[in-house]
């Protein structure tokens, strides 16, 4: 083999590194487009995430209805990503975390600041309470979703989701400026046990139905494709009216799905016990080992005192 014809074969190879087609044996490489891909995902978040937060300064300032169709903006952001990093195969569990955290704050605090600054401020402390005890549950709602999603039924939620019920809240908000109602009195009454039973639909076992299953790449059927577009027409006709539509029609869903005799079994612990860590050092382990040995060995040699 000539020295040209070696040295070609090594400049392709190294091309071929270069660009990701190729690789050494024990390295690891990226093409630029898997790692755009990667950042995709978590780019959807961030967008979600700030529209939350834009949502609570639009809340504070009084502009009800902007934080309700930023809460909407982060609602669509919530249901892309997942479905962007599952397409792309890019999940990992630092998106899922980083997810869990923006759905604190886009669906958990600004909705709960959507509801306190238009609805529940003329009771005060009361109207505190009642924001706070939702933040704690949508809270409490992720925190145990994180915990039984690896074995967790995938056509069902446990309890209602919280991207629901923070979009049952603005689509509230909007259906009451669509109607141009003025009753802040009656509007607060409403809107105390609307807030608290949101809450504890949210912490409760009550199934709702999952679209994570529907596969949009098979054969629907002709209804199904039909109400699809009927929405569709619906949200650009009348926005607001078939956003509360919608939502009313999905957190109903979950009661109907109880009554019809749906249960859900509680498959994971949520307060299961954390294994402790194992000490590194061997001669630390050693002598841990041997001292809970010892200690072992005399509790079970004490006399019962009780």
């Amino acid at each position: 083999m000539s020295r040209n014809s070696r040295r070609s074969r090594e400049e392709r190879a190294r091309m071929e590194l270069y660009s990701g087609q190729g690789r050494e044996p024990g390295l690891k490489t990226e093409s630029p487009l898997r790692r755009g891909v990667f950042l995709l995902p978590a780019t959807i978040t961030s967008i979600g995430l700030l529209s939350g937060f834009y949502s609570m300064i639009s809340a504070v300032s009084g502009h009800f209805e902007v934080a309700a169709v930023m809460i909407v903006i982060a609602f669509v952001c919530d249901g892309l990503d997942g479905r962007i990093a599952r397409a792309s195969r890019t999940s990992s569990q630092f998106g899922v975390e980083y997810d869990s955290l923006s759905d604190v704050v886009a669906f958990g605090v600004a909705p709960a600041m959507l509801a306190y600054s238009w609805a529940l401020r003329p009771i005060g402390s009361l109207g505190i309470g009642v924001s706070g005890l939702f933040v704690l549950c949508s809270a409490l709602r992720l925190a145990r979703f994180n915990v039984q999603t690896a074995t967790a039924d995938k056509s069902r939620f446990v309890g209602l989701p919280v991207p629901g019920a923070a979009a049952m809240i603005a689509a509230l908000a909007l259906a009451y400026s669509y109607f141009e109602i003025d009753s802040p009195r009656a509007l607060c009454t409403f809107m105390v046990p609307v807030t608290l039973t949101l809450g504890g639909l949210m912490i409760s076992r009550v199934p709702y139905p999952s679209f994570k299953s529907i596969k949009l790449e098979k054969r629907a059927q002709i209804e199904l494709v039909i109400i699809m577009m009927v929405c569709a027409a619906m949200l650009f006709a009348m926005p607001q009216l078939t956003a509360f539509l919608l939502s009313a029609a999905y957190v109903l869903s979950g009661p109907y799905l109880m009554l019809r005799g749906e249960r859900l079994s509680a498959k994971v612990s949520v307060l299961r016990p954390v294994a402790a860590a194992k000490p590194h050092e061997a001669n630390g382990s050693a002598s841990q080992a041997d001292t809970a040995r010892s200690t072992r060995s005399l509790r079970d040699h004490q006399p019962a005192h009780r």
